[in-house]
């Protein structure tokens, strides 16, 4: 499920050995990490996106997370973790003792109780608690021993714990009922965020006090982050980031060249879909299945990959990316090509005027979305069936947006919150989903519910073949593409491969200096 291609070149040229090891000076100096991340909120009750659990990874801690590359989670900040009985239905965590909060009081299971009970509580809108819909309720059975009770057999429910929405905060410093504001932050991670602008930087400091899997002495490190992936390479060419990661264009990534004596170049296979949401709720201009299925058959991935991404994805075609348990190729078998007739047939059936008008909209400055959404209004416009408009966001306000409802379709990348089909299920196209298209279908919602009850994750593969049938009929989502991990760093730095490898763990703490 996991593929890791590390290309690199490393020139010695008449040094000695010793020189290539790092000084003191050299191992306490700062590691700068460029990015076009952004972040939602620094209250883990109020983020369910990839750059906010970036940060999140980093200083604070759950009671699961993920080796490099693995698809099975271990103990972070538990010493261990398990169902007890068969039904898959009561999950018992025993904590570690040695792990203390910035205030010097030591964690304890009621702080893990409360971590979840408030993120249950506010229920963001932009939050992570829809992925906890089989959690009934939690206990604290003494200071060690929490215990998780789920309404239905849940056998990903260790994996959910593992993501950045598992953080464990400091009850004594987090309100119960709505989200801390200001720039502070309480964990027990590998590191401590010492300041904060958000847009700009987030400086991290090892935190001397960690206790759990990551155990190397992690190097200090500076997050920036960038407006777009242009100002992204003009800091990266003028080196004022020594590591680049999410997201350098396209022309920059298919350059990039693996025997270049100044690079270290990863690229790892990763379960990250981009997908093109459509609103499903009656009243909105995409309401019809009948019209939905019309822009299926407009779309070329080919081109979009070739065109705007310069061959640095690859054509997706079904709401599982390929590499994961369950992948089929369904949108390619119901709509194998381009076909403006088949889509003007459908629009005739559906008895709409045309062209049907909509909004197509993109977070502002995320990797190629404004040339993605270009070539989507091109060729979605084939025929005089549909009329585009483009609309770019700021990130918080499009993903509030989208939350509410309150548009007709959108492009989001999905990064796998761990490496498992069901991060494509409830999340993507279930009830209530985290992508808010309004789309409710009881034949796949019961299919997820009962893929979830396997432990045996092959089990689940005809489930989500079915999943992804009625997708293909229903389109709630149109598949674009997949993507890669990309990791760019000078040959003096370390551990890039580990930073991000499609596991949803981001590494900093594994970057060092040679």
């Amino acid at each position: 499920m996991r593929i890791l291609v590390t290309l690199l070149a490393l020139a010695v040229v008449g040094v000695g050995v010793w020189q290539l090891l790092p000084s003191q000076g050299d191992k306490n100096k700062t590691i700068k990490v460029g990015t076009t991340d952004a972040i939602t909120s620094l209250d883990p009750a109020g983020a369910y996106d990839a750059g906010s659990w970036a940060l999140f990874n980093n200083v604070f801690q759950t009671l699961m997370t993920f080796r490099p590359g693995g698809v099975s989670p271990v103990p972070d900040a538990a010493k261990s973790c398990g169902f007890p009985g068969g039904d898959l239905r009561t999950y018992r965590c025993v904590l570690r003792d040695d792990i203390s909060f910035p205030s010097g009081r030591k964690m304890t299971a009621a702080d893990v109780k409360y971590s979840f009970d408030r993120m249950k509580k506010i229920n963001s809108s932009v939050g992570p608690s829809s992925l906890f819909t089989t959690l009934s309720r939690v206990s604290a059975d003494n200071d060690t021993t929490v215990v998780f009770h789920l309404s239905s057999p849940d056998a990903i429910f260790p994996l959910k714990i593992a993501t950045g929405a598992g953080a464990i905060v400091d009850r004594d410093k987090y309100p119960a009922d709505k989200l801390r504001t200001g720039n502070d932050v309480d964990g027990t991670g590998p590191y401590t965020l010492t300041s904060y602008a958000k847009g700009k930087q987030a400086v991290l400091t090892p935190y001397g006090r960690y206790n759990g899997y990551g155990s190397e002495s992690p190097r200090p490190v500076e997050l920036h982050y960038f407006a777009d992936s242009q100002k992204l390479d003009s800091a990266w060419r003028a080196r004022q980031v020594d590591v680049a990661t999410r997201t350098l264009p396209p022309g920059v990534l298919s350059e990039l060249n693996p025997s270049d004596p100044k690079l270290r170049v990863t690229e790892t296979e990763s379960a990250q879909a981009r997908n093109l949401y459509l609103n499903t709720r009656a009243g909105a201009p995409l309401h019809d299945p009948r019209v939905r299925r019309a822009l299926a058959w407009l779309v070329n991935r080919d081109q979009l990959a070739a065109k705007v991404y310069q061959g640095t994805v690859d054509p997706l075609y079904s709401l599982i990316p390929a590499g994961i348990t369950g992948h089929t190729t369904s949108f390619f078998d119901a709509y194998p090509t381009q076909n403006v007739s088949k889509a003007r047939e459908l629009l005739t059936q559906a008895g709409v005027s045309l062209p049907v008008r909509f909004t197509l909209g993109y977070g502002r400055g995320r990797g190629a979305s404004a040339e993605e959404s270009a070539e989507l209004k091109r060729q979605l416009e084939a025929g005089g069936l549909f009329k585009v408009d483009v609309k770019a966001y700021e990130w918080t306000a499009f993903q509030k947006l989208w939350a509410a409802g309150k548009m007709d379709a959108w492009g989001v990348t999905w990064l796998a919150d761990y490496p498992d089909p069901d991060t494509f299920g409830a999340q993507l196209v279930g009830t209530g989903s985290t992508m808010s298209t309004g789309y409710s279908n009881k034949v796949v919602d019961s299919l997820i519910q009962d893929s979830q009850r396997y432990d045996d994750r092959s089990r689940a593969e005809r489930d989500f073949g079915t999943i992804q049938a009625d997708v293909a009929t229903d389109v709630p989502l149109i598949p674009l593409w997949q993507g890669k991990e990309y990791v760019v760093s000078t040959r003096d730095i370390s551990g890039g491969q580990y930073l991000a490898d499609g596991t949803g763990v981001f590494r900093l703490w594994r970057l060092g200096w040679i």
